[in-house]
């Protein structure tokens, strides 16, 4: 199998099961992310007393 048919499959399952969830929207998540990772980027500085 191939890494194109193997693709193919991937998309066709995930229209298959819906694609899109309508509660998620992406720049709620995305800001989510990004304020997950600035708080563990904060915590990770405050911890490294090297300098």
């Amino acid at each position: 199998m191939s890494y194109h048919n193997a693709a193919a499959q991937l998309v066709n399952l995930a229209e298959a099961e819906g694609g899109h969830h309508e509660s998620l929207n992406p720049a709620v998540t995305g800001g989510a992310a990004l304020i997950i990772l600035l708080l563990l980027l904060w915590v990770t500085t405050r911890f490294n007393r090297d300098r």
